[in-house]
């Protein structure tokens, strides 16, 4: 039988009673279950962390101590127990290291996908279908009108810009997911990053990602106009808003964040709606409990085939 408060929400964040620890909380807790290292998901001060092995690397390099009092790090499609509850970290696509939970107690599955994409991306594990009763699903982008484009055709749209290219990115995921495709794609292209992104690059570089040829910003080549791409974290991104010589452009699944009409890089690294559909269709699930966005279409797309329930 399914149990609708397996999790819940309560001051500190989503909470599975049955075994007393946190998804991803919002404060620190004693027990927290953390799916993937952006700090949206990913808090310092918690006492016990449960995840893997690459986010709680990139945890300690971001917290350093701070990250956790102690870690308890599992590799994926490895069952283990808290308290009645066996918990699988299932590979979600989303950046090295992202999980989706798959929670097992008294027979009912629960899969928290946490955000994952199905789009391919060499710079991570690829996503992998899971049969659950219950999908606990992010819906960032959980509406029909939105499709993101093919990242491939997005990331050559850099070949037509002859001018150097400001590139703003998130720091960790997006950073290095462009320094790869531009690298595959559009290889004319020269890369400088930002000197706050290179210790992630490292990182990377550890867990056996190639990222491909880039080197630290240098204003000395920048200054030359030799096609550089530079990548720069979105506090540096705004912070040039008069730049001049150089193309601005934001890689974003979000229209907001596109600064040119005429050039635009609509490359996410969350499900679009065909995606969210599709990962329902996979696993097969009795209800769905939608996140991080607005599950109404969902509600309204599923009517009374699948019983959707709004948790956020």
């Amino acid at each position: 039988m399914i149990l609708n408060d397996f999790i819940a929400f309560n001051a500190n964040g989503l909470y599975c009673r049955y075994a007393d620890f946190y998804l991803d909380p919002q404060l620190p807790v004693g027990n927290a279950m953390i799916s993937h290292a952006h700090a949206d998901h990913a808090k310092s001060g918690n006492i016990n962390v449960y995840t893997t092995a690459a986010t709680y690397a990139f945890m300690q390099l971001r917290y350093g101590k701070g990250a956790a009092k102690a870690s308890y790090l599992s590799a994926y499609n490895a069952p283990f127990t808290i308290g009645d509850v066996q918990i699988t970290f299932i590979p979600a696509g989303h950046m090295p290291g992202s999980a989706q939970v798959l929670m097992e107690y008294k027979g009912v599955r629960y899969l928290y996908t946490g955000d994952y994409k199905l789009q391919p991306d060499d710079t991570c594990e690829p996503f992998e279908f899971v049969k659950a009763d219950v999908l606990i699903t992010e819906s960032t982008f959980a509406d029909p009108s939105t499709a993101h484009p093919n990242p491939l055709q997005e990331i050559k749209k850099l070949s037509d810009i002859k001018i150097n290219i400001l590139l703003g990115a998130y720091s960790l995921g997006k950073a290095q997911r462009l320094i790869r495709m531009i690298n595959d794609h559009a290889p004319q292209k020269k890369i400088l990053v930002h000197h706050r992104i290179m210790p992630i690059n490292a990182i990377y570089q550890k867990l056996g990602f190639e990222l491909g040829s880039h080197q630290i910003y240098s204003r000395k080549l920048m200054k030359t106009q030799e096609e550089w791409v530079y990548i720069v974290p979105p506090f540096t991104f705004d912070s040039y808003i008069r730049a001049t010589g150089v193309k601005r452009l934001f890689a974003s699944g979000w229209k907001n964040l596109q600064v040119n009409n005429q050039d635009t890089l609509y490359i996410s690294d969350h499900a679009d709606w065909n995606d969210i559909i599709k990962t329902i269709e996979q696993t097969g699930p009795q209800e769905i409990w939608t996140l991080h966005g607005d599950g109404t279409h969902l509600k309204n797309y599923f009517n009374n085939d699948i019983f959707v329930k709004l948790l956020s």
